[in-house]
């Protein structure tokens, strides 16, 4: 066994443990649930008994997940840098686990455009939260406040833009993978006009 099968090893023992215990369950309810005796899953979990396939299969279907989440190997990086466009005073995070997610944090110092031709739509779905400051939310004919630490969700394909309200405010948002592509070409189009900030953003 190479060191790197020793940790997976080591990774999914401790990861049965962990299941059995956010469930709240004794080894012995889940020896049940799983058709194994209680020593066998004892032994399974503190490494003194080899795992085989067909016991994690089942071991699997009673903590309520799938083989390929059990055996997951999480050896790949945690911290994600951000990639930051400082002309329009961006920064964003990829999502690993959804490649078509994104995170993104803005400061903004003016209002919403006054204009509705200069609101965006586009497909998706948006998330976010103000982190400090307050921002308004103009989506179609509405006009929403949204103080610190509150937060909004709405479809992109509304057109709508974002801005701040009595000084500078800084929001974080989240975008699925239509709703990044809107708020990218978005970005292109503001840097063609000079624009410090895209209206939708």
């Amino acid at each position: 066994m190479t060191q790197e099968d020793g940790q997976l090893d080591s990774l999914v023992r401790k990861r049965i443990r962990a299941l059995r215990v956010a469930q709240g369950w004794s080894l012995e309810e889940l020896a049940t649930r799983a058709n194994l005796s209680q020593s066998s899953l004892s032994r399974i979990e503190n490494g003194r008994r080899r795992l085989a396939l067909d016991q994690l299969v089942t071991l699997a279907r009673a903590l309520d997940t799938t083989l390929d989440q059990l055996v997951e190997n999480a050896a790949d990086d945690v911290v994600i840098s951000p990639m930051i466009d400082g002309t329009h005073g961006l920064m964003r995070w990829p999502i690993k686990g959804d490649p078509g997610m994104s995170v993104m944090r803005q400061r903004m110092t003016g209002p919403p455009p006054d204009n509705p031709a200069r609101m965006r739509a586009h497909p998706g779905r948006e998330w976010l939260v103000v982190l400090s400051g307050t921002a308004v939310l103009m989506l179609g004919h509405r006009r929403f406040r949204i103080e610190t630490n509150q937060a909004a969700e709405f479809p992109t394909m509304m057109p709508h833009a974002i801005g701040a309200e009595g000084g500078p405010c800084e929001i974080m948002g989240i975008f699925d993978r239509d709703a990044r592509r809107g708020h990218q070409r978005d970005v292109a189009e503001a840097g063609d006009r000079g624009d410090a900030q895209t209206p939708c953003e």
